[in-house]
């Protein structure tokens, strides 16, 4: 069982880790700085806590290091507490509203929640709970004074979390759409999971010994990976609709960076902006761009050798050819880019009357622009790279 939580609290641990890692929200602010941020990565992180905390291995050494038998149980349920507070405040601040009306519900969270804590852990020193269990507490103390309501209190607790989030995900999910409403379905369905799998079979298995039945192992082998589970569904939900959006950007922002690679083979050498270092972690939009600053600057160096005599020859060659008249603009802003590279290459002297000619690159605000350029230079096969001194307009 150790093994199947431990992978449990390494997932949630990396999902945290990806998002705090994120470094800019919508807004422009800083994430860590975003309540909505740090209200996920808390929740992640308490979910995380509490699946390493109730593996078995680690219990053992808890008990070990405090010296109390059992004492990893208060410290496990009171986490798992927390964890579900905090998610009922991640589902306030995603949901949004009046400042002071989320405030006011975060509060109220805490104000159940927090008490929950510390009746668990005074429950547990009024009990006796000299024999250490590991895997089977919760059963064989089910009737035991103190303990059985320390186990009834940590359950109720986390029932009545997942039942609110469950209630908030049907209701919410009628007024949106798209990868919130499937970030919504997702949470609903861990949480739906999480009431079946891992809380009906603990509270099957505690009133068994009530009654002097033996169903522990609904306890023991079934509860704990629906648990995990569970945990995952609803922390995909939470994350997906945050990070996909951001996903697919980057990834766009690498296609997009790869892409360029042909005009800044042809004009790289003449920048002059200058080359931030590039470490392996720095996200594809980044690196973006740093290249677009990079090959803007190239471009104004270059804009003194710009023929015009060069580009009228190859529009009308391209138009000829029965290109489309933005498609043969690109080739021939192409051809008219490499003529001026490779004179500035040479270390020719600029034109005494250099023109006054704008790329269609430098007139639009994104990458789109560049790209055309890029794959233009490509398709005309024009990939020597130039490499020779530095030039200054």
């Amino acid at each position: 069982m150790s093994l199947v939580v431990y992978l449990a609290a390494v997932a949630l641990a990396l999902s945290a880790a990806v998002l705090f890692r994120r470094p800019r929200t919508t807004a422009g602010k800083p994430s860590p700085t975003n309540p909505l941020t740090v209200s996920t990565c808390v929740a992640i992180t308490l979910g995380a806590v509490v699946f390493l905390c109730s593996a078995p291995m680690t219990l053992a050494a808890v008990n070990d290091l405090t010296g109390i038998p059992n004492f990893g149980a208060p410290l496990t349920y009171g986490l798992l507490s927390a964890y579900s507070c905090s998610l009922l405040i991640l589902l306030i601040n995603w949901r949004g509203g009046p400042r002071e009306g989320v405030r006011r519900l975060v509060l109220r969270c805490i104000a159940v929640y927090v008490p929950l804590i510390v009746a668990i852990v005074v429950l547990f020193a009024l009990a006796d709970a000299r024999v250490e269990r590991l895997t089977d507490l919760d059963t064989y103390y089910a009737d035991t004074p103190y303990m059985s309501a320390m186990i009834v209190l940590y359950l109720l607790g986390h029932s009545a979390a997942m039942v609110a989030m469950s209630v908030v995900c049907v209701r919410w999910g009628r007024e949106v759409t798209g990868l919130l409403r499937t970030g919504l379905r997702l949470i609903f369905v861990g949480a739906l999971l999480d009431l079946v799998g891992f809380q009906l079979t603990k509270y099957t298995a505690v009133v068994a010994r009530w009654y002097g039945h033996d169903l522990d192992f609904l306890s023991t082998t079934v509860a704990p990976p629906m648990a995990a589970l569970a945990a995952l569904i609803c922390c995909a939900g939470f994350v997906l609709p945050r990070l996909l959006p951001a996903a697919v950007g980057h990834w766009r922002g690498l296609r997009d960076y790869r892409k360029l690679d042909p005009l800044w083979s042809r004009v790289g050498f003449v920048s002059t902006a200058p080359k931030p270092p590039s470490p392996w972690w720095q996200l594809p939009e980044e690196r973006l761009h740093q290249r677009e600053v990079a090959i803007h600057d190239a471009l104004l160096a270059l804009a003194p050798y710009f023929d015009d005599r060069v580009r009228e020859r190859a529009l009308s060659a391209a138009l000829g050819d029965g290109r489309r008249a933005h498609e043969a603009r690109v080739a021939a802003e192409a051809a008219m880019l490499t003529t001026a590279a490779h004179r500035a290459a040479a270390r020719e002297e600029p034109l005494r009357t250099p023109s006054t000619y704008r790329l269609h690159a430098t007139e639009v605000s994104d990458t789109g622009g560049l790209v055309e350029l890029a794959q233009a230079l490509g398709r005309t096969g024009a990939a020597d790279t130039v490499r020779e001194g530095t030039v200054r307009a």
